[in-house]
């Protein structure tokens, strides 16, 4: 995968590249990263200049609170969580039950997403800051198509690193001052442990055969995963 600075943009890049048996991802079609919403004018070109469909997963307040600066690409929401983000973090889930909860609850609308990056057009999926429910889409999206599983998963985990410092030190303040009893909120806003998302990727194996199974099982056509590995597949 490749690291792309863009101004205004967090935790943005291209997971082309990845292995995929014996060929790669294709470069230039998925595209991750965080919220658009402090995306500069010469930023903004250089965006355009690389996507041509947007998949916003945020909810109505996050929408509402951090609107996108982009302009001139299409944008399709698919809010992912069933209920506020914020709710997470006052029943101090887990990031295991938070992705167990995508998986079992929010099945649709993964597939829906995933179907649009199949169309196949040079794709951005972002949620606020591009970890849990960007990383859980692209994770399925990469796996239905044979990618590696140790790249997915250090894809996964490369998040952590490109969170703005100040950010994470910002939010680590605020759970010890204001929820010093809560056992995951940290993690859940700042971490993304390779971990997790291998033992995510392992359930939905032993449960659906593979990845492409549980899409299959969820709703996608076989004609749809073809589009898919098309797509993504050099």
């Amino acid at each position: 995968m490749t690291v792309i600075s863009i101004p205004g943009v967090a935790n943005l890049r291209d997971v082309g590249g990845i292995p995929v048996g014996a060929s790669r991802v294709r470069a230039g079609v998925l595209l991750r990263s965080g919220n658009l919403a402090r995306l500069r004018p010469e930023g903004d070109a250089l965006l355009r200049a690389r996507v041509r469909r947007v998949i916003d997963l945020r909810d109505d307040a996050e929408v509402l609170a951090e609107p996108s600066a982009l302009t001139g690409v299409p944008t399709t929401r698919i809010p992912l969580f069933l209920g506020s983000a914020a709710s997470f973090f006052a029943d101090d889930m887990s990031l295991e039950g938070m992705y167990r909860h995508l998986v079992d609850d929010a099945s649709d609308r993964l597939v829906a997403a995933v179907r649009i990056i199949a169309a196949g057009e040079p794709t951005l999926v972002h949620c606020t800051v591009g970890k849990d429910r960007t990383g859980v889409t692209v994770a399925l999206a990469l796996s239905a198509v044979g990618a590696d599983r140790d790249a997915v998963v250090e894809d996964y985990a490369l998040t952590a690193a490109q969170m703005p410092v100040e950010r994470t030190r910002a939010i680590v303040e605020y759970f010890r001052t204001h929820m010093p009893d809560a056992r995951h909120a940290i993690q859940l806003a700042t971490e993304s442990p390779a971990p997790v998302m291998a033992k995510l990727l392992a359930g939905i194996d032993q449960r659906h055969g593979s990845v492409a199974g549980y899409l299959r099982a969820m709703g996608m056509t076989d004609a749809e995963l073809e589009a898919l590995g098309a797509a993504l597949v050099d």
